[in-house]
């Protein structure tokens, strides 16, 4: 490319421009003069070298200046500057050798002088340019997908970090009233609640085993009970084959805490979980006093939950919710891939 390809544009030229000139004169370029024919054909080599020359120390400094950023604005630019280093080229090296031969300059041969020259070195810029062009879009893409990627995990990062305040606040409060009531408990809630803390502290990696999911809560359920009212009936089935499935965590907590935080009329509370084929259901009932209490269940942790969802797992989940007014039921399913459905 670096040798062959300005000898070949030179030529390319120069026969390009001879034929449509024989064409309109009638002239036959092969009688006239060989000296004369090898002067312009030698002119037309060196030509294209120096154009070629030219135009790379002209890609370079672009490439310097404007890293790899693939601009249209750039692009213009650069095709800005071949159109006028062609013209500069083009006519310093043609206009003598065309005024000093033949019958001189005429109105054609100055269009063909500008025109043609300027296609072949538009086709020049296209293929010396594409490869590198396609390398920037390319890296343009990817550092687009980096940059998108990174805001979506801070705010996951930040949607996850929401839930932890409130559960502290929680935990903290249900031990406080033990210690004046009962010392002993109060010390199998802190057990239970430095558990929970670690899993949300400590297992931070993206996904987790159900197995893990569903002991951690088993804990805040059971931190939960400790604090609820003596009238609470509590039902919880959680399928034997939630085992090794990997989950994104704490994705089922804010269904379990809303049910606890809200829970009235007959106090009652059922927790579901089962894996059927590639999907996992987990749903959560609740009575309710009446409509003003259960309304207040569609707060700030469910559309939370639903943007983690739509991050997490965009097109694989539902979360259907069901108010009558006396009962608050939410279902939500998961949708694995089949590197995450593992028993």
């Amino acid at each position: 490319m670096k040798y062959i390809f300005p000898a070949v544009f030179g030529l390319t030229v120069y026969f390009t421009i001879r034929i449509l000139l024989d064409s309109v004169t009638g002239m036959k370029f092969w009688e006239r003069s060989w000296k004369l024919n090898t002067l312009e054909i030698t002119t037309s080599i060196i030509m294209g070298f120096f154009m070629g020359w030219v135009l790379r120390k002209l890609f370079l400094h672009f490439d310097k200046t404007a890293a790899s950023q693939f601009r249209y604005g750039r692009l213009a630019k650069e095709l800005f500057y071949v159109f006028l280093v062609n013209q500069l080229v083009v006519n310093l090296f043609m206009d003598p050798l065309v005024i000093f031969t033949d019958d001189g300059m005429q109105l054609y041969d100055f269009f063909d002088i500008n025109i043609i020259p300027l296609l072949y070195s538009i086709i020049y810029y296209g293929i010396f340019r594409s490869s590198t062009f396609l390398r920037a879009y390319i890296d343009n893409k990817i550092l687009l997908e980096r940059i998108t990627n990174d805001k979506l995990q801070t705010e996951l990062k930040f949607l996850k970090a929401q839930y932890h305040p409130h559960f502290l606040f929680n935990a903290l409060n249900t031990i406080y009233f033990q210690m004046d009531e009962d010392v002993a408990n109060a010390k199998k809630s802190i057990e239970k609640f430095s558990e929970l803390l670690r899993y949300q502290l400590y297992d931070q990696q993206q996904q987790v085993t159900m197995s893990l999911e569903m002991e951690y809560l088993k804990n805040f359920i059971e931190l939960q009970k400790t604090r609820a009212s003596e009238k609470l009936k509590l039902d919880m089935d959680l399928d034997d084959k939630l085992n090794g499935q990997q989950v994104y965590p704490l994705l089922f907590l804010p269904l379990v805490e809303n049910a606890f935080k809200y829970v009235g009329g007959n106090y009652l509370i059922s927790v579901r979980a089962a894996v059927d084929g590639n999907k996992i259901i987990f749903s959560v009932k609740n009575s309710t006093q009446d409509n003003i209490i259960s309304s207040k269940q569609n707060g700030i942790g469910l559309e939370n939950l639903r943007r983690r969802l739509d991050l997490l797992y965009p097109g694989r989940h539902t979360l259907d919710i069901e108010n009558n007014g006396n009962e608050y039921f939410v279902a939500m399913t998961l949708q694995l891939q089949p590197h995450e459905h593992k028993n």
